[in-house]
């Protein structure tokens, strides 16, 4: 009843205030036969600037006075629900309808409001995120939107280290606490962030299961987390791990969860681990995995944690090394010591 799922309906609601001068709100003013008539913004710095053709506005209720308007769009991304809910009362309480994205405000979660535009005798509408579609092809949906968490852009202080790997279930966890330990051993104020529920070995300063997070949130969730173990700790040094693989063949779905990690993290250095003859996985390889990482993300891969654990002829690290030209080491056998020297020579060249 409250959502929007065509450009007609919104025509029906023309010309529009738009609240939000983002992508949000530009995207908004670009539907075809959607009139806009003026834009407003919290942000001070927006204020009497161009914005789609308009001068950007700091008070809705000049606007409404100034204008033609019938309806106000709140295009505002999530974190802002305390925002865009004081616009919406505004709009309402002036007899304009009110068209709403779930970012802003999502109505399932706003029964009084609707209650105050019924009463009001206007119209409130949500673009939603149409998961009833998913629902039909799947059979079944969450109830509603898991993004939620607010969006940040923080770059850490401290040289940052990405553990990669080129499957699930080789070595990530391990080598990256394995670093931590080793770092500490050598006096250095360390951080650690497993990216999975499993991450319970000390040393580990934060842990928790990003799959079980929006893939739009991942990255947030990276970022907060280091910018809460760089208020708390200072440390010298920072380890993330990883989760799955940017390659991997036979299971895609991680693949996306690898790539927010590593964007997140916006690394200085990673190392890639591998488990050569994976008994029940199948890695594409470090050549393909490398060239994945550093086109992704302005990183370098720096050495390679190999897990032996079905491989019983040790040779196979010197092969690996002539191949691909970098350290490799078995973490699990004193190569932590090794790799640590690595990636301490390659911090003091960048």
């Amino acid at each position: 009843m409250h959502t929007l799922s065509s450009v007609e309906e919104l025509r029906e609601l023309n010309p529009f205030i738009v609240i939000g001068c983002g992508g949000g709100g530009e995207k908004f003013a670009n539907f075809a036969g959607v009139e806009a008539v003026g834009f407003v913004d919290d942000d001070p710095r927006k204020h009497g600037t161009e914005f789609c053709g308009f001068k950007v506005s700091s008070s809705l209720l000049d606007l409404i006075k100034e204008t033609d308007a019938r309806s106000v769009a709140i295009m505002l991304p999530i974190g802002a629900e305390g925002t865009a809910l004081k616009y919406a009362v505004q709009a309402i309480n002036e007899g304009k309808n009110v068209v709403t994205s779930f970012r802003s405000l999502p109505l399932s979660e706003n029964t009084s409001l609707i209650k105050f535009a019924e009463r009001m005798n206007v119209t409130i509408k949500e673009i939603s995120p149409r998961l009833d579609n998913i629902r039909r092809i799947f059979g079944v949906a969450p109830s509603r939107c898991t993004e939620m968490l607010p969006k940040i852009n923080y770059r850490h202080k401290a040289p940052l280290v990405f553990v990669g790997g080129t499957s699930q279930e080789c070595g990530k966890r391990t080598t990256t606490r394995l670093l931590g330990k080793e770092a500490i051993e050598r006096g250095l104020e360390v951080g650690v962030i497993s990216t999975d529920e499993m991450g319970l070995e000390q040393p580990v300063d934060i842990n928790f299961r990003a799959g079980s997070l929006s893939v739009m949130d991942v990255a947030a969730a990276i970022m907060g987390s280091v910018k809460y173990l760089e208020e708390e700790k200072n440390p010298d040094i920072i380890f993330i791990e990883g989760q799955s693989s940017l390659t991997e063949r036979g299971n895609p779905h991680p693949r996306g969860l690898s790539a927010s990690i590593l964007i997140g993290s916006m690394p200085d250095a990673t190392v890639l681990c591998h488990r050569p003859n994976h008994p029940y996985r199948k890695p594409r390889g470090i050549k393909e995995e490398i060239r994945a990482i550093e086109a992704l993300e302005p990183t370098k891969v720096i050495g390679i944690s190999l897990n032996l654990r079905n491989i019983s002829d040790r040779s196979i690290m010197e092969e690996y090394e002539k191949r691909f030209g970098l350290p490799v080491v078995d973490v699990k056998n004193g190569g932590a010591s090794r790799l640590m020297d690595v990636i301490m020579e390659y911090i003091g060249e960048i």
